[in-house]
Formats: structure tokens, C-alpha cells, sequence
């Protein structure tokens, strides 16, 4: 508002303790007392020379738009709904930024301009906020012809309640503390429009589930392992990226979780629906943002939810052989599929390369759970990551192929060598209970439990 002349350059007296309150818990009624007179001490100023100010910062205000609030306006867009901006903030100094979003309308604040263009010192209509956002959002709907109770409307605010009841679809954004107990109240869904839709945040604290484990997450937790990690310093330190990996057991996920860790980068981990349909570690994998492939339908909803992630600059990790090999098949060299090529193609992000190697000795194939006794020589695991893989973008099955290889490159050099596992060592790569017939394994389709 400084910026447009809205308000001279000389602070208000407590305004920077109540803008610390608003960054810390929302809106309160004395922020919202210092925007109420904000209409006063505007009086006199240039209307022109304001919008020309909000003109001038629109692009550099919508660079600050989170990267998943397209994805919803998209949707919007799509079902043939118009998007309307409700703000308390000054029409003038939002409508370019509302411009440039490519949003259908604006319900603001308005100021009242004398003859020569100046602001007079009252407001045209009501000072929209709370109430009064909800009268001007009524007004406009009338005059619109549009349905509330048919309508959306999306807040992080605690005084927007008055809104978000008058429709038919009210949603959370990014709430604020007391909104996050207003929302649980009401049963309010809400979205944190900065990750992934789905991933859960602690209120207060602001951060994600997995980026809170990530803070817990050490070696030690594992006393039954023990763990060689290196080249986490190749992982981009922001921006979009898919990692992948082989797949040797149910503890690869540990594994590769705590070279992730260690980037300080969380990621969605695409894993079959079989671990989202668990009791406890469903509803986890899903707080994290996980993304659910059930590999029998063939939909390509996970790939178009894993390229959501990374158009939003989100890291995705996924095991591009689609399950673990059995019999004959794991003592070979990884053949993957398709997808992590695809995705690349359709993204643009990197695919970074990690060799796991030993997982396999901490929970074999054909235990339900780790052998969480073997503390004495635990065995080690080894967690390799790589530099980018070089595609060429030309032939799905060619980059898959080269993704594969550079997987294997950074696995030890014996990892597979040419021998005849014992029987022993092919009974521990079946799942309990296994009926199957070992010889048609050679023949198994990645990914998948058909034959070719």
C-alpha cells in the first residue's frame, strides 16, 4: 500500500507488532482497524498513480501465487465455473493482479474518488471483509446470477466463516490457527495449496508431515541395520525431480527415505494400493502425499498426479520395476518400465539415478516384517545416488533402459554376477504363502503379476 501511496512512508503507531501477529496467527480485529483506516489516510491521493503502482508489481504478485492454486483453478475453469477474487484489499491496487491471473471478476474494497480523480477519503459499498465480504459476495451473486449454495469458495481465515457457510462448497486454504480448529469443527476439507493435494500439515507449525519425520530420522532408528549413504549432494536442492530406484524389498521405502532426508527435501513416493489400504501405514503414506498406483486398471491418474507434483517443484520417488523381482529374476539385472521415462517426457525433470543394495538382508521377500532382532551384525545397506541420467527423449523404452543401467552402475560390481542361486536363496525373493509356479517367473512382466 506504501508502494501504490496508499499510506506515507512513516510506520503507524503498533503496526509492526500487529503485522507480526498477522504473520504468526491470521487476521485480527486490530489489523483489520489498521486496513479500515487505511481509506483516510488515502484521501487526497491519485487513483491513477495507484493503479498504475498495483500495475506496475502485478507479475512479481503472482509469481507469489502458490504452484498448486492453478491446478484448482484449472478445475474450476474446466467444470465452467468463473473465479471471482474476494478481497479486502483496496479494488485499485488487486484488480491488475486479478487481470493477470486470468480471474473472471473482483469483489474489493472500494474507494470513493472525488471529480479530479482523487480519493475522497469514504468507501463506495461495504468494507469487504468478514460480514461485509459476505454482503458484497450476495450482492454480486444476485446480480450474476449465481447460486451460492452451488458455489465454492476457498479462505485461510478465521473472519472469512461468515463466507465459507453461505456456500455449498466451502474450503480451507492454508488455514490459520484458529481456522484449523473451525475447519475440524465444521468438517471443512482443507488444502495447503503449497504441496501436493492430500499431503497434511501440523497446524501451527506449518509443516508437513513427512518433513516433520524427516526431522527424526536417523540411522539409529534402524539398530538392526546398518547404512552406507552417498552422493544425497546430487539431489537438486529445489526444483522438480523424480528419483528412482531399484527394488529389492519392503525396506528399500526406509532406505531411500533417509537419503531423502538428509537432502531436506520431502517427495511423493508412488507405491502400489496394496500400502494405502493398510490399517496405520496407509493413512500415513497418504498424510505424506504419496501417490496410489493400482497397477491392474492401467489409468494413468498416478502419472498425471506425479506430474502435478513436479509442475508444482516437487521431488517424486518411484521403483520404475513396479514390484520386486521373484525367483530366478531377482539375481538379474533390473528390467523397469515405462512410467519414470514418461514422466520425464511429459515434466521435464531430472531422473536421479539410486542404487539400493542389501535391503533384501534386512526384510527378505518372504518375511512380513524386518528381522528387527539381528542386532549383533546387522547387515548393511547400501544407498547410492547418482548424477542426472542423460535421456534422450526419443523412445520410452530406450530411456527406461538407460535409466536402469545407470541404476545398476551404481550397485556393487559383483551385484550380478553370472551364478545359480540355492534354493534357500530363491525361497527368501517369494512372498509368504506362495503357490505360484517358480519356472514362469522368468517370464513375468515388470511390474506386474502376468506373465509376457
Amino acid at each position: 500500500m506504501r508502494m501504490a501511496g496508499l499510506m506515507g512512508n512513516d510506520p503507524i503507531p503498533g503496526e509492526r507488532l500487529m503485522y507480526r501477529l498477522f504473520n504468526t496467527i491470521g487476521e485480527t480485529l486490530p489489523s483489520m482497524a489498521l486496513a479500515r483506516q487505511a481509506v483516510s489516510l488515502a484521501k487526497g491521493r491519485s487513483q491513477a498513480s495507484v493503479a498504475a503502482a498495483a500495475d506496475s508489481v502485478a507479475d512479481e504478485l503472482c509469481a507469489m501465487v502458490q504452484p498448486f492454486a492453478e491446478s484448482a483453478f484449472a478445475s474450476h475453469r474446466a467444470a465452467g465455473r468463473p473465479i471471482v477474487l474476494a478481497t479486502t484489499t483496496p479494488y485499485d491496487l488487486v484488480k491488475p493482479f486479478a487481470d493477470q491471473l486470468g480471474l473472471d471478476d473482483v469483489v474489493a474494497t472500494r474507494y470513493g474518488t472525488a471529480a479530479d480523480g482523487t480519493y475522497d477519503g469514504t468507501l463506495d459499498g461495504p468494507f469487504v471483509w468478514s460480514a461485509g465480504k459476505l454482503a458484497a459476495i450476495e450482492d454480486w451473486a444476485r446480480r450474476h446470477d449465481v447460486d451460492l449454495a452451488e458455489s465454492y469458495a476457498y479462505s485461510d481465515s478465521v473472519y472469512d466463516t461468515p463466507m465459507l457457510s453461505a456456500v455449498g462448497h466451502p474450503i480451507v486454504v492454508n488455514p490459520d490457527p484458529r481456522m484449523v480448529l473451525v475447519a475440524a469443527a465444521r468438517r471443512w476439507p482443507t488444502l495447503n495449496l503449497d504441496v501436493s493435494p492430500g499431503v497434511v500439515k501440523v497446524p501451527v507449525i506449518g509443516l508437513e508431515v513427512q518433513e516433520l519425520a524427516m526431522r527424526f530420522a536417523r540411522p539409529s532408528l534402524y539398530p538392526y541395520a546398518r547404512f552406507d549413504i552417498d552422493g544425497v549432494d546430487l539431489i537438486p536442492a529445489g526444483g522438480p525431480a523424480i528419483l528412482c530406484g531399484n527394488h529389492r524389498s519392503y525396506f528399500d521405502v526406509a532406505a531411500m527415505s533417509l537419503a531423502i532426508a538428509k537432502s531436506g527435501r520431502p517427495a511423493r513416493f508412488l507405491g502400489k494400493k496394496e500400502v494405502f489400504d493398510a490399517p496405520i501405514v496407509g493413512p500415513i503414506a497418504a498424510a505424506m502425499g504419496g501417490i496410489r498406483v493400482d497397477r491392474g486398471t492401467g489409468s494413468d491418474e498416478p502419472l498425471a498426479a506425479a506430474a502435478d507434483a513436479l509442475a508444482g517443484g516437487e521431488m517424486v520417488t518411484m521403483m520404475p520395476e513396479g514390484t520386486i523381482p521373484r525367483g530366478p529374476a531377482f539375481f538379474r539385472k533390473p528390467v523397469g518400465r515405462w512410467g519414470a521415462a514418461r514422466l520425464a517426457q511429459l515434466s521435464g525433470a531430472p531422473v536421479i539415478p539410486v542404487g539400493l543394495w542389501g535391503t533384501e538382508q534386512v526384510g527378505p521377500r518372504s518375511s512380513r516384517l524386518p528381522n528387527v532382532l539381528n542386532l549383533a551384525s546387522p547387515p548393511t545397506v547400501s544407498v547410492r545416488v547418482g548424477a542426472p541420467v542423460a535421456l534422450k527423449g526419443r523412445s520410452l523404452e530406450a530411456d527406461t533402459k538407460r535409466i536402469m543401467a545407470a541404476i545398476v552402475a551404481l550397485l556393487p560390481d559383483d551385484a550380478y554376477s553370472r551364478r545359480t542361486p540355492s534354493e534357500e536363496e530363491l525361497a527368501r525373493t517369494y512372498p509368504p504363502g506362495y503357490s505360484g509356479d517358480p519356472a514362469r517367473e522368468v517370464g513375468r512382466r515388470p511390474g506386474s503379476d502376468a506373465d509376457d
